[in-house]
């Protein structure tokens, strides 16, 4: 199966079609420029709304701080360079 593809000047002419086009089949279709894949028009996928204050699975317990987060900094905290 040929990949849909084409150049910018075809796709601007026939964006509504070729957007009908992704509509309809689900499939990909690529913008080249020069010969090259330069963008993709795909279907919208929804994301999952995430908690921005919620902190990843992954991440759970394995902050490690080099010093209590809540106390003033000093001098000798910050590297010789940022001093």
């Amino acid at each position: 199966m040929k990949k849909k593809q084409s150049n910018i000047y075809e796709t601007k002419t026939n964006l509504s079609k070729i957007i009908a086009q992704v509509q309809e089949t689900g499939e990909a279709y690529t913008i080249c420029k020069n010969g090259k894949p330069v963008a993709d028009i795909v279907m919208h996928r929804k994301m999952p709304k995430r908690d921005p204050l919620k902190q990843h699975p992954d991440l759970v317990g394995k902050a490690k701080y080099l010093c209590d987060p809540c106390a003033p900094a000093t001098e000798e905290m910050w590297p010789s360079e940022y001093r």
